[in-house]
């Protein structure tokens, strides 16, 4: 492992790319050119690569195979949230460096982790190790937004080639005090639902002659509030937050025709969305003559367990205990990612990045330390899944 280190710190490159990386203002969908421009970098290194553009996104899916044997992806995204220079101490799309940290939009979501895997990339292949196996990135700028042209694209574009990955690294940043010490393994569904809900206007001195929709809509979040989730286990809870209650009448006297309740369900690997549909509709059914529900942004979950066959899971969690001397804790907390894209049954997929506790926020910044670490971390993982168990060397 030491041997690694000291090639991690003699040809690492991941401070350089990240530079490079972050002075491209790819704000959601855009790509800023960096989808090309990491098509040319994984070319020099031997891969095949294809680009495609759908609706005005850039997607990249590159290819290397070594020999027979299981396939491996690193999946990531160059397009970034927007930035209000005016919140920053620094220029955003300029990656500046203040007391060995990184700061830049996207430096920790997730262009470090593009950063840190292309220089891992690198120091594979220049080893003299025979490797097995085929590599595959798979790279958008549509995951930060509705995520309809990005992930989801090039997975149907490798299911029309026949193709199914066996192990997916999503280079999301899962980390939390330090790097390594939170990985997902799976992340919950999600799903939101507008319940629409009708009475009848009035004076607020003769309810007699009403119904008031505000009513009926505390009554109905009560419900939505008390549901139980038979199908949960142990680590992955379902929950349900109201995100916004609203009438149409802002005075004091007047009782409400109309009412509406917001929510989001952020569902564990038990349920589906039809499930929760039909849960959540059945539990109102005694309301449905005064309202309908808008379902909207469904997405699916993913789990991906250690109780398999070469179980990507523990593969990651023993890379991480070699750089690190810990073991990570495992969940399935945070949002969506494009992990879920992945979910067929057969891949197994792991998240595994820097921290998250600057994302999306002014300032956004990256320690150098914590690059170099993730980078250890991620040519440790390629190292186990690629060798080849005949190689004497």
């Amino acid at each position: 492992m030491q041997e690694r280190n000291n090639q991690i710190s003699l040809q690492s490159t991941a401070t350089r790319i990240l530079q490079e990386l972050v002075e491209a203002p790819s704000v959601t969908p855009c790509d800023s050119g960096l989808i090309i421009t990491m098509a040319r970098y994984l070319e020099e290194l031997g891969f095949e690569t294809t680009w495609f553009e759908v609706n005005g996104v850039r997607n990249l899916i590159a290819k290397q195979c070594f020999s027979e044997g299981p396939s491996f992806a690193f999946s990531g995204h160059v397009d970034v949230v927007p930035a209000e220079k005016a919140h920053w101490h620094t220029d955003p799309f300029k990656a500046t460096v203040v007391d060995e940290v990184i700061y830049g939009r996207g430096v920790s979501d997730m262009k470090g982790g593009i950063a840190a895997m292309l220089s891992a990339t690198r120091v594979l292949l220049s080893s003299a190790e025979k490797l097995k196996g085929t590599f595959y990135w798979l790279l958008t700028s549509d995951e930060e937004g509705e995520a309809e042209y990005g992930t989801k694209q090039i997975v149907e574009r490798l299911g029309e080639a026949g193709v199914t990955i066996d192990a997916c690294l999503v280079g999301e940043p899962t980390s939390h005090t330090r790097v390594g010490d939170v990985i997902r393994n799976g992340r919950r569904g999600s799903i939101s639902g507008a319940i629409k809900i009708a009475g009848k206007a009035g004076h607020v001195a003769y309810p007699e002659q009403t119904v008031n929709a505000a009513h009926i809509a505390g009554k109905v979040v009560a419900i939505l509030c008390d549901l139980a989730w038979s199908k949960d286990q142990p680590d992955v809870k379902t929950t349900l937050q109201v995100t916004g209650v609203t009438t149409t009448t802002d005075v004091d006297n007047i009782v409400p025709e109309a009412c509406q309740v917001n929510f989001n369900v952020r569902y564990s690997h038990g349920y589906c969305n039809q499930e929760i549909i039909a849960m959540i509709e059945r539990s109102l059914a005694s309301f449905k003559d005064n309202l309908s529900v808008d379902w909207s942004r469904a997405c699916n979950p993913y789990y991906t367990s250690a109780d398999t066959e070469h179980a990507f899971l523990n593969l990651v969690e023993d890379a991480i205990v070699q750089c690190t001397a810990r073991y990570p804790i495992v969940n399935t907390a945070g949002g969506t990612s494009d992990g879920r894209f992945f979910a067929n049954g057969h891949t197994q997929i792991i998240e595994c990045g820097v921290k998250n506790d600057t994302i999306h926020q002014a300032n956004e910044c990256l320690p150098i330390n914590d690059l170099i670490k993730i980078e250890q971390i991620y040519l440790t993982i390629l190292h186990s899944f690629f060798k080849d168990d005949n190689d004497p060397s």
